[in-house]
């Protein structure tokens, strides 16, 4: 295990006083990129769009228009805002194809849970994170997280498309895990324990021969990388499935970090509106979504759909 001592200074390592313009975070998808996309959705129909497989190739004009994009969250701010997939222009279903062809030019989609889904709905279901759910089935805050911490694979890129939001509540919230990282080496926090490991919850995403928890690394550090797993609620049920209590030293980690995660100049916040896609480097970009209260409508309910893509 390779433990980091140093400060990182790179443009990730970003707090809300230091990142650059909120206008600079987004792009705008230009008429002809929109022109490409419309042409996919019209040639998919009614089929199934994970069935599509598209390249620079194919939609060369968003290709260029999207790789300052792909820079960003490799080596830059590590997360970036989309726009537009006007429901007006692509119908809601025309939108989530349209997303699945430009999530293909960031990354390559891969398997979310052990129903292989790939386009995943984010939305309120009724269920309880208290009785096993995931908290992108519930309205309830997920905290400050990376996806997948609990399995083998983690997805390079998580992609959220917006097509309706809550009636209140739901937004989006970021914290850079290297400006996280940062603040514990300067509080002195004990690094051991940072890039140990954890047991996590699995949330049932694993097979039938399989344990229902697992152990992760917290922070590891490449040598030019640092990544980062972490959902304190599935490492505290993880520990308690595990039948492992945790440490006084990993105790005062992670109670180091939830109160780093609780500062506000630490984070920046924003609502994703219908139509836009957020993508983020899921290795040190943590996510949050606030608690929401949701329409009463069908239709006008909270939904989101998520990509989860490797670097490919």
């Amino acid at each position: 295990m390779t433990i980091l001592t140093d400060r990182i200074d790179d443009r990730c390592a970003w707090t809300a006083t230091t990142i650059d313009d909120p206008a600079s975070w987004t792009t705008a998808l230009s008429a002809d990129c929109l022109d490409e996309l419309e042409h996919v959705v019209s040639e998919l129909g009614d089929s199934d769009p994970t069935h599509l497989r598209t390249s620079a190739a194919d939609l060369p004009l968003c290709a260029a228009q999207l790789a300052p994009v792909r820079q960003e969250l490799d080596l830059g701010r590590g997360f970036a805002l989309v726009d537009h997939l006007d429901e007006a222009r692509f119908g809601r279903s025309g939108a989530v194809t349209a997303y699945w062809a430009v999530g293909q030019l960031l990354g390559r989609p891969f398997e979310q849970d052990v129903q292989c889904t790939l386009l995943y709905d984010v939305r309120d279901t009724g269920r309880s994170v208290t009785g096993g759910a995931r908290f992108s089935v519930t309205r309830a805050e997920s905290t400050f997280h990376t996806d997948n911490a609990f399995n083998d694979e983690l997805p390079d890129f998580v992609g959220l498309l917006s097509l309706r939001t809550a009636r209140d509540g739901g937004r989006s919230q970021l914290i850079s895990a290297c400006a996280l990282y940062n603040e514990l080496l300067e509080q002195s926090v004990d690094l051991e324990p940072l890039h140990g490991t954890f047991w996590f919850d699995r949330r049932g995403q694993h097979g039938a021969d399989e344990a229902p928890v697992a152990a992760r690394h917290l922070y590891c550090w490449d040598g030019s990388e640092l990544s980062m797993r972490y959902m304190g609620y599935y490492i505290q049920v993880g520990q308690e499935r595990a039948g492992e209590a945790l440490s006084p030293e990993q105790v005062a980690s992670l109670e180091a970090i939830e109160e780093v995660l609780r500062r506000p100049q630490m984070r920046v916040e924003f609502d994703l509106h219908p139509g836009q896609m957020m993508f983020t480097n899921n290795h040190w970009i943590l996510h949050n979504r606030t608690a929401f209260t949701d329409h009463a409508e069908a239709d006008d309910k909270r939904h989101y759909v998520r990509l989860w893509l490797s670097r490919g």
